[in-house]
């Protein structure tokens, strides 16, 4: 186990990849600069009180506003690259056995009794307390503030998604987004180096769009909750990095408009919850998708693996950015591009990445609950395991109904034979805010494996008609890389 940094040592502000590389050299080239010592665990956090590392909140140009209004535009011609060869093959997870309805409905129930019983008297999920000896870097106070909203958000997806009417659950609804509105606004990056923020924005607009649902017979609340997810999109328009795209350090030049490189996972989990976003009719900042879309595209490599961030595309074999440290970003990849219209990611290349995730799950797992991120092999950090299978989930739920009940037993029985004995699901020792996190992961993508009652205000159902061409524009733009 590697030494803990000693709080003198300059490395020990997140550049751990320093003392990972002493321990075991990657494979193949060097990466041009520090890895994962940017110490990011699943993205939760943010904000701060007015630092002057932000921008005041400016007026925008009639010409600004007008151009935000206008929908994602799809006039480019058609581009329908089919997929590399190695893009559609891979190992193959054998069949497993479907656990039983009453084993998911035991399995959510605890989940759902974990969060009611954890929720804070504010409503709020997470904490910053904890007795551990180190932990993630996480300026005070705009790291936890962004940490607990990004918590609370996704626990409110989860509830919104899977909790049913019981009072309990409504109640506890009624707690959190009456929090939400409050605090919300208000979240902003730590430092100029640290913006954990932008996972709360990305999650805060996928519970918005829940919590829209949970008022459909009140178009004045659904007013209002539009009024907050576009507030949230302001705020993404303001933390995309210089080259597009989002990510949450900045260890370049610490500017107003990061100078960080974009990171792969965290764009597309942006571009997942916009695509929500614009389902009920919220406008679309063009030009940031277009980016992020390039972005990622930039770091997509011929077998559909993505590169950690762009600042390690230029070393396309080092193990985090093979298949198998990217079992976790794949997933949420593929998903976003195929959301904007992607027609390479077909339904082929989904199921090629979710029987990796499945056939490869012992290098996802061997990450789980180790205290320092990135050590696993291919520097796989704990806090990729219920998010990638999360979005496992999302892109089970793309394919054709008579496609998914392999892939849903399969997710089922990694959920189910992880699941804690109060409940909870968690997968990285992060302050106090790991358990809610990952049990809202865990409850949202047992929900679908094939429990009939779940409540999905997004995702199949509302899919737009037709392929949208964002993607084609993005590639278009870039070229074929």
């Amino acid at each position: 186990m590697m030494r803990p940094f000693s709080g003198d040592d300059a490395r020990a502000r997140g550049e751990w990849e320093y003392a990972l590389r002493r321990l075991r050299p990657p494979q193949g080239p060097a990466p041009r600069r520090p890895l994962l010592g940017r110490l990011g665990a699943l993205g939760l956090g943010t904000a701060v009180v007015g630092a002057s590392a932000d921008i005041a909140d400016r007026p925008r140009p009639a010409a600004v506003e007008k151009a935000r209004s206008q929908p994602v535009a799809s006039e480019f011609a058609n581009r329908e690259a089919p997929p590399s060869v190695l893009a559609l093959r891979g190992p193959k997870p054998p069949a497993v056995s479907a656990p039983s309805p009453s084993e998911i409905e035991q399995a959510i129930e605890r989940g759902v009794a974990f969060l009611l019983a954890r929720q804070t008297a504010d409503g709020t999920w997470g904490s910053f307390r904890d007795s551990r000896p180190f932990n993630v870097l996480a300026p005070v106070p705009g790291a936890h503030h962004a940490f607990r909203a990004a918590t609370t958000a996704l626990c409110i997806s989860a509830l919104s998604e899977i909790g049913g009417d019981e009072e309990q659950v409504r109640a506890a609804l009624d707690r959190a987004e009456q929090w939400m509105f409050a605090h919300l606004p208000a979240v902003r990056r730590a430092t100029p180096d640290v913006f954990y923020n932008t996972w709360a924005h990305a999650y805060a607009i996928q519970a918005l769009v829940r919590v829209h649902s949970r008022h459909r017979d009140d178009p004045q609340a659904q007013a209002r909750i539009r009024g907050l997810i576009e507030q949230q999109i302001g705020m993404l328009e303001r933390y995309e990095v210089v080259d597009g795209g989002w990510a949450y350090y900045d260890f370049e030049a610490h500017t107003k408009k990061p100078s960080g490189s974009s990171i792969s996972f965290v764009t597309a989990t942006v571009l997942v919850a916009l695509d929500e976003a614009r389902q009920i009719g919220c406008p679309m900042p063009e030009q940031q998708i277009q980016r992020g879309i390039a972005s990622i595209l930039r770091q997509r490599k011929p077998d559909y693996s993505y590169c950690y961030g762009e600042y390690l595309k230029y070393t396309p074999m080092h193990p985090v950015n093979r298949p198998g440290g990217s079992l976790g970003r794949s997933q949420v990849c593929n998903l976003a591009l195929r959301r904007w219209g992607d027609r390479s990611v077909s339904d082929e290349v989904l199921k090629v990445w979710l029987d990796r995730i499945f056939a490869r799950n012992l290098w996802l797992d061997i990450g789980r609950k180790r205290p320092v991120p990135h050590e696993a092999w291919f520097q796989v950090a704990g806090y990729f395991f219920y998010y990638g299978h999360y979005y496992a989930a999302r892109c089970i739920e793309e394919l054709p109904a008579a496609e998914r009940p392999f892939y849903q037993a399969h997710l089922a029985r990694v959920l189910l034979k992880l699941q804690e004995a109060d409940g909870s699901w968690w997968d990285f020792p992060m302050y106090d805010y790991h358990q809610q996190y990952g049990t809202a992961f865990g409850l949202m993508a047992l929900a679908r494996c094939g429990r009939e009652t779940t409540v999905t205000p997004v995702g199949r159902g509302l899919r737009q008609a037709g392929p949208d061409k964002t993607v084609e524009k993005a590639a278009n733009e870039i070229g074929d890389e």
